[in-house]
């Protein structure tokens, strides 16, 4: 994805679903652009660090991870990690399961089970077939990564409840919608779920968003 995409990206979804063209025009110009910084192995590796805690204490524990394991806070050395102790890594405030599920990610790069340096090349649901097995990364995961470290534009997370909620708000509909009532909704969205799906996210801020 590049901002001159972002912007097709929006003028197409706005001519084809009018609903979507009322979100976009009250949230303005999308900013879902890859994040570059890093490498693939530190991007998930944060991810794992940062499930189900809030953004304030999962920066903390990623900070004390990061500089326990030396080098690039933002690359971290998958050969690092594994050289570090379990007992080490729980000091840093992970659970034992992200412990093992990040460790369990160094292996996988290891052993080249997991070809980071190849994804990019690889289509989307190659990607999280190539993801999934990791201790720690399921489709959610994997879908994230596809958006925001890959810039992939068509992923469509559809048991993320953001998305569904905001789907919810834009289109009207009573009911939360399901997986199977989210694909039909987004229908118009392709090839651009991916900004649609940002787009879903972003209405829940709004400050009016439950007139929606």
């Amino acid at each position: 994805m590049t901002r001159a995409r972002l912007t097709r990206a929006q003028a197409e979804l706005s001519a084809r679903d009018p609903k979507m063209a009322l979100a976009i025009e009250r949230v303005g110009a999308c900013t879902l652009l890859p994040r570059r910084e890093g490498s693939h192995f530190g991007h998930l590796a944060r991810n794992i660090i940062f499930q189900q805690l809030s953004g304030s204490a999962a920066s903390t524990i990623h900070g004390r991870f990061t500089a326990l394991v030396g080098g690039d806070a933002q690359a971290p050395d998958p050969r690092a990690i594994l050289a570090t102790s379990e007992d080490a890594l729980r000091t840093c405030g992970l659970s034992q399961a992200k412990v093992r599920a990040v460790r369990d990610l160094a292996q996988h790069v290891v052993d080249e089970r997991l070809p980071l340096h190849a994804l990019h090349t690889m289509d989307d649901q190659q990607v999280i077939d190539a993801l999934v097995p990791v201790r720690g990364i399921g489709p959610w995961t994997a879908q994230m990564f596809l958006m925001f470290r890959l810039g992939r534009p068509d992923v469509l997370p559809v048991l993320d409840l953001g998305v569904r909620k905001g789907a919810q708000r834009i289109y009207r509909t009573r009911a939360l919608p399901d997986a199977v009532r989210l694909e039909k909704l987004a229908r118009n969205w392709r090839p651009w779920a991916s900004v649609a799906s940002w787009y879903c996210w972003r209405v829940l801020d709004l400050e009016d968003a439950g007139g929606w």
